[in-house]
């Protein structure tokens, strides 16, 4: 499987949805996870401004894809086998 675009994850320190959506992503992509920029929101005010109730948040190619929990109906147009 190979990931097509640009994944990151917007997350915080301490936030245990962000670490279940990572594993979910570890889990479902295996080494190619390891593409996956997180980026935490804390010190931007206008990434926390746009999802601070939200995160985590998946981004693929600079689009919205999921927030809260991994959702794999939405990420499927973005992985190549």
């Amino acid at each position: 499987m190979t990931l097509v675009g640009e994944w990151r994850v917007l997350s915080r320190p301490d936030c245990r949805l962000c670490e279940a959506m990572l594993q979910q992503l570890v889990d479902l992509l295996g080494e190619q996870a390891g593409q996956v920029m997180v980026q935490d929101i804390s010190d931007d005010a206008e990434l926390e401004r746009k999802y601070g109730q939200r995160i985590p948040v998946l981004i693929i190619d600079g689009e919205f894809v999921c927030a809260y929990r991994l959702d794999q109906s939405r990420i499927q147009p973005y992985l190549a086998n």
